[in-house]
């Protein structure tokens, strides 16, 4: 008989059977730790978590390009402009290897943009907050970008085989994008006093935010225990921050900043850094739209959706056209 994946034979089972069929094959494939395709038989729920998850991913790279963007144009210099606009660029980049892992799963690129500008689907919360200094871009990169590689480097490993694939090059990228923004408050903490305070300023603003970036806690979190179970996610919520800890802890004391926690400190017996709660309250605010940047980051994809429906717009008339000149050649 046909495989699950290669679709239908002559001998297929009958209906009523088919299903409990493929859900075994499927629940296999997971448990041996084998990919699943697009091709492939899949639980509608399993699909479902997946588009929520990649568009949520997809909508934070588009999104993050715009606290770092504001800085290009007054970048101190034309290096760290132009290292500047390059991850800006990638960052877009990987906003289109997403939506692109998303459409393998039916998904509309098109609705997904919809969604977001409406307000019913949502990217990371870390975005929503300021850049008020040029350090700003370097804490981005260590803080933001370093949470990101925790996060983003088990899901290599994700089950959904486009969605692994895509996050092997995004992560390479994230782990140049990290070095770049550390070697950044590097320069800075070797300069004057007002460069030193500038950035223990700005990682005494992005500290707890980037902590948040990996979601609420273990018990609080809908969607995480699923997720695990289909192998979407390989690690907690929880795991996942306290590895960042543990990462970041030696960096900024060879950077020589203070991390703002009193409550952080080596602990001999887990072998981990304990440190404070965040102010989950905080999250869910920002999350449901009361962030300090929220509107103004919404506002700004709104308008860029719209000023680029021309483009989008001229691209499709000339692949229609294209198609029409071979449907003509093909015909002659």
């Amino acid at each position: 008989m046909t495989s699950p994946q290669s679709g239908t034979s002559s001998s297929a089972p009958p209906a009523d059977r088919a299903e409990p069929e493929l859900q075994r094959h499927f629940d296999d494939t997971i448990a041996h730790n084998q990919r699943i395709e697009p091709r492939d038989w899949m639980p509608e729920g399993y699909r479902r978590t997946l588009i929520r998850q990649i568009a949520q991913h997809a909508h934070s790279e588009i999104i993050g390009m715009q606290p770092e963007g504001e800085w290009i144009t007054r970048a101190p210099s034309l290096r760290r402009k132009a290292i500047l606009f390059a991850k800006v660029q990638d960052e877009a980049g990987h906003g289109l290897y997403l939506y692109s892992a998303a459409e393998t799963l039916g998904a509309d690129r098109a609705d997904l943009t919809e969604r977001l500008i409406e307000g019913r689907q949502k990217y990371s919360s870390i975005f929503n907050y300021p850049t008020p200094t040029f350090a700003d871009v370097g804490v981005i990169g260590w803080f933001v970008d370093g949470a990101a590689i925790c996060n983003q480097v088990p899901l290599c490993r994700s089950s959904y085989g486009p969605y692994a694939r895509a996050m092997v090059r995004v992560c390479k990228e994230e782990s140049f994008h990290q070095r770049q923004g550390y070697e950044l408050l590097l320069t800075m903490m070797r300069g004057t006093d007002e460069q030193r305070a500038m950035v223990q300023d700005a990682v005494d603003r992005w500290w707890w935010p980037s902590l948040m970036m990996f979601g609420p806690p273990d018990d609080d979190s809908p969607n995480s225990a699923q997720s695990m179970a289909w192998k979407i996610k390989r690690h907690t919520n929880d795991e996942l921050r306290q590895r960042f800890v543990d990462m970041t802890v030696p960096q900024a004391e060879k950077l020589g900043v203070t991390l703002p926690d009193p409550e952080l400190r080596w602990n001999e017996e887990r072998g981990h850094h304990d440190f404070g709660t965040p102010d989950w309250s905080e999250l869910k605010r920002v999350i449901s739209g009361d962030g300090p940047c929220n509107a103004q980051r919404m506002e700004r994809r709104r308008t860029a959706h719209e000023e680029g429906a021309w483009v989008r717009e001229a691209a499709a008339a000339h692949a229609a056209k294209q198609d029409k000149r071979r449907e003509e050649g093909s015909a002659a």
